[in-house]
């Protein structure tokens, strides 16, 4: 039977004058920005009144040091870390990602689009700045992208004997500033992981990385993302805050079985295809999916919702696959 996904039309991505990406995507990410590192405003719908946003009270830290604060009112990620820079007295764009239970640089323990009523955050700021060149003598670099849904674009993973395994200097959780001196604060992950591929085989190239700050602990340490595994179900309570991009954040059930494996699966499938990593983007598409008859109304609803990605047929069909597979407990 025929799917008839070659007849979706895919939303090209739309450049403003300055010729920087804007998107409208379900991500929370920081638009426009410079180079200096201070992802810049976008102007579109003002916040959500207070009214509507939970009042959930969270603890956390800076993840190299520091007391406990207490944070609370925020809706996305962008209102989180300025939260978190009012609560610690720096700016918001020093915040690079957050941990939920640990201090450490755990990509699988990365905050994405949801929190755990009784997560405790860990906030990893800004460290030190270093430019590596690299000669790119194979055609994969073993490098996996995700970004912190506020304009960073940072690793998430090195294959183990890959070319950027091979350089200690790089590690799981440096920022990308920039590559051969063009700008990436702003830029999605997609977006820097194509830049990546598309790098010409047999050259030299430059890339300018900030590390987040380490405590003393930590110095010395190599971080362990490089290998794939199962992550940790989010949160020891019964909820958990999700985060959305369009509208008030929302208290909700802990995922099911079927979603997490689904999820789990669709994440795998966004690094097998285009090199990164992002269970929010995950979790999205299982929602868009879970509840579709046929696999060209998923596709219709991931134009609707994920337009920017324009995301290959093939890509979609396995996507529709591994959310059936899941309701059918066969993963």
């Amino acid at each position: 039977m025929p799917l008839g996904l070659g007849r979706r039309k895919k939303a090209p991505l739309v450049e403003n004058e300055e010729g920087e990406p804007v998107r409208a995507g379900m991500s929370v990410s920081g638009l426009g920005g410079n180079a200096e590192g201070s992802p810049g405003l976008q102007p579109g719908l003002p916040p959500f009144p207070s009214s509507l946003r939970p009042r959930l009270v969270f603890h956390t830290q800076l993840a190299h040091g520091s007391p406990t604060g207490r944070i609370e009112g925020f809706s996305n990620v962008r209102e989180l870390y300025s939260k978190i820079g009012e609560a610690f007295q720096i700016p918001a764009a020093e915040v690079m990602f957050c941990t939920l239970n640990t201090h450490k640089v755990d990509m699988e323990k990365l905050l994405g689009g949801q929190i755990g009523l009784e997560d405790f955050i860990f906030a990893h700021i800004k460290g030190q700045r270093k430019e590596v060149e690299v000669f790119k003598n194979e055609d994969g670099l073993g490098l996996t992208i995700t970004d912190n849904g506020s304009g960073y674009a940072f690793i998430k993973r090195i294959k183990e004997g890959s070319i950027i395994d091979r350089i200690q200097v790089i590690n799981v959780g440096d920022m990308i500033e920039s590559i051969n001196g063009q700008g990436l604060i702003g830029c999605r992950h997609y977006e820097v992981a194509k830049m990546l591929k598309e790098l010409p085989k047999g050259r030299d190239f430059c890339l300018k990385l900030v590390e987040p700050m380490k405590a003393f602990d930590m110095i010395g340490q190599r971080s362990g993302g490089a290998r794939s595994g199962s992550a940790t179900p989010l949160g020891t309570g019964r909820g958990t805050l999700r985060l959305r991009a369009k509208g008030p954040a929302t208290v909700e059930e802990v995922p099911s079985a079927f979603e997490e494996k689904a999820i789990e699966k669709v994440d795998d499938l966004l690094e097998s295809y285009m090199g990164i990593r992002d269970s929010e983007l995950a979790a999205t598409m299982v929602e868009l999916g879970k509840d579709k008859k046929n696999p060209d109304d998923f596709a219709e609803a991931l134009d609707e919702t994920l337009g920017d990605f324009a995301f290959p047929d093939e890509f979609v069909f396995d996507v529709w696959g591994a959310i059936g597979d899941a309701k059918a407990g066969r993963l």
